[in-house]
């Protein structure tokens, strides 16, 4: 049984599903022993000029730490916080001082894989991190016998029935979820894979083959070689009349009929799924600006808001975002919504318990800090 969140009662990630889902893309173990049943609750960026926040089970980004002794004294650090982890750019120059701070810390020390970044890192790691009551594993729910849990583990069993890693995407090439064996793909997908999105370029390319177009219109896995260095099977997730997505699996040949019914079989796996992430995202959207708003407003319930939000015990300051100029009003939205997504995520990986909502056409973001000048440059680097 997954470890639990009782607080929540949702299950949290650990430490071994981050090194098998990531570690042949992203990074490899140098220093440490990984304990794979270790929970993991956050990601905090190394700062040095602003000491974080405690966060036992954190995975730590030690952007800009390269030398032997600077990752040591990191790793110590990072012991200290109750961290699992810490990530330093590779190649890493692992001596005995090193990797005896990682065993005596019981924090494993991860090489970044060159190329990759930081940004990278952190939205990799917090999509893992996402997996909430909506994507939690339902009593037996499986895939022809693979238990399939939530959206990362039934990439995993679509994965491994197929044999091919497999990536879970929404109809703008946004990726959703992605098994592990990336490392077996071609360089598309491992870029795919570490923007967290299609690459422009093969989007076009797909479009201008007619992919997108027989993908939608049919309903059974389709075939597509010679649209990047290796062939693809896609399917469409449908819900409905609507198309929620599709899956993409990396193949060295067509599949077998048989295969070809397991992977419609998965698509209405996935499709439940989806649906559940995106009722759940609507409601869980909907109770953070809820409280955020009674936080701003103040008054007696403002206390309670801001405890719901973790936010109760330490001081903090009200950012807030406006999209200027003109345009249509679907684009906007959609422009408003990205830029909201993408400063909660930015925030949090710097404080984990910022609280972000769209409210009456701005963004809020209430952040934890002792400071306004941490806040503002917490807002210039966005």
């Amino acid at each position: 049984m997954p470890p639990t969140n009782t607080a929540r009662g949702r299950p949290q990630a650990v430490l071994g599903r981050i090194i098998d889902d990531l570690g042949s893309t992203l990074f490899e173990v140098v220093a440490g022993v990984p304990d794979h049943e270790r929970q993991v609750t956050g990601v905090l960026i190394h700062d040095p000029r602003d000491e974080p926040a405690r966060l036992p089970g954190a995975i730590v980004l030690g952007v800009a730490v390269y030398d032997a002794e600077a990752v040591t004294a990191l790793v110590r650090r990072a012991g200290e916080l109750g961290a699992v982890a810490v990530v330093v750019r590779g190649p890493v120059p692992v001596d005995a001082a090193m990797a005896a701070a990682a065993v005596e810390s019981d924090v494993v020390v991860f090489g970044l894989t060159p190329g990759a970044s930081w940004s990278q890192v952190a939205t990799l790691l917090r999509s893992l991190l996402a997996v909430d009551e909506i994507d939690a594993p339902r009593a037996g729910e499986t895939l022809a016998g693979v238990p399939a849990g939530d959206l990362f583990s039934l990439a995993n069993a679509i994965a491994a029935l197929l044999d091919g890693p497999v990536t879970v995407e929404d109809r703008s090439g946004r990726v959703l979820a992605f098994s592990g064996r990336q490392d077996e793909a071609d360089g598309p997908r491992i870029a795919t894979i570490l923007d967290r999105q299609v690459p422009a370029e093969q989007l076009r390319l797909l479009e201008e083959r007619g992919a997108f177009h027989a993908l939608y219109q049919n309903d059974r896995p389709l075939y597509l070689p010679g649209v990047s260095q290796l062939p693809r099977v896609a399917i469409a997730v449908r819900a409905g009349d609507e198309i929620l997505g599709s899956i993409w699996v990396v193949v060295r040949q067509p599949l077998s009929a048989e295969l070809e019914r397991a992977l419609t079989e998965a698509a209405k796996v996935v499709a439940l799924h989806l649906l559940r992430r995106r009722a759940g995202a609507d409601v869980e959207r909907r109770l953070r600006a809820d409280l955020l708003a009674t936080v701003l407003e103040g008054g007696p319930a403002a206390v309670d808001a801001a405890t719901r939000l973790g936010l109760r015990t330490q001081p903090a300051c009200v950012l807030a975002l406006a999209v200027l100029g003109e345009s249509a009003i679907a684009e906007r939205a959609a422009e408003e919504h990205r830029l909201t997504d993408a400063l909660a995520l930015h925030l949090a990986a710097v404080h984990p318990r910022t609280a972000t909502a769209r409210l009456g056409g701005f963004t809020y973001a209430i952040v934890p800090t002792a400071s306004d000048a941490q806040a503002v440059r917490l807002a210039e680097e966005f």
